[in-house]
């Protein structure tokens, strides 16, 4: 049951069950109101996810409402792009499904989260393996504070439309505070899934637990946009 004591039903194009390496998992999104910058994310998540976690689950929470509650969300007309945040958006490649550093505020903001170095030279060595066909190599050396940046798109729920939130702090000691918050039954992650793939970036769980839980989400069962489910439930049937 959901934690509003309704059956478990997917997102809208999404499947509730997923099969991995033979067994079957349901993906149980959880609906909450809109998180905003302020708020707690213990009462968040004992509101909304407390009554819905039963033994042996694995509870998971998008790396952007840990982020909020962290205060680590920024309006754009607060980001001023230095010139070389303008210079390199300009050449990464927009997606439909998230703008990720293709926009100067949140290339900025990727520069004071990783520095200047760091990208620059993520930047050239992507430049230069793009030219052999490998795709990639600009996230694995930016690395995750890179990677989970999320910027502004038609299908952000107002006011994120309008705003730059950065990777969580401590992921791995936010999934273990939140483990013991829900009782220590349930394993608890950190994540951050897209329609393009998925990273975990702090759980609970062991390396080959984190590897199992990514195929499990590969395919977003929380949504892209406006389906407000920032919290989830992987359950073994």
């Amino acid at each position: 049951m959901s934690s509003e004591g309704q059956p478990p039903a997917a997102n809208e194009g999404k499947q509730l069950e997923v099969q991995v390496d033979g067994a079957r998992y349901a993906r149980i999104p959880l609906r909450t109101r809109v998180v905003m910058p302020g708020d707690d994310l213990d009462e968040i998540v004992t509101q909304y996810g407390a009554a819905a976690v039963r033994p042996g689950d694995t509870f998971f929470v998008t790396e952007k409402i840990v982020a909020i509650t962290q205060g680590r969300s920024y309006l754009l007309d607060e980001i001023r792009p230095r010139k070389l945040a303008l210079f390199l958006s300009k050449y990464v490649t927009r997606t439909p499904y998230g703008i990720g550093l293709g926009m100067p505020e949140t290339m900025e903001m990727a520069l004071r989260e990783c520095g200047a170095p760091r990208i620059l030279f993520a930047a050239a060595v992507s430049a230069v393996t793009k030219f052999f066909g490998r795709k990639g190599d600009f996230y694995r050396i930016a690395g995750d504070k890179a990677r989970a940046i999320d910027g502004p798109t038609s299908g952000t729920i107002p006011p994120y439309n309008q705003a730059v939130v950065l990777g969580p702090d401590k992921p791995r000691e936010v999934a273990a505070h939140l483990k013991t918050l829900l009782g220590g039954t349930a394993e608890v992650a950190v994540v951050d899934i897209n329609d393009l793939g998925g990273n975990i970036l702090g759980s609970t769980l062991d390396k080959a637990g984190e590897k199992r839980l990514v195929a499990i989400l590969g395919d977003n069962p929380l949504g892209q946009g406006h389906q407000s489910t920032p919290l989830g439930i992987v359950r073994a049937i």
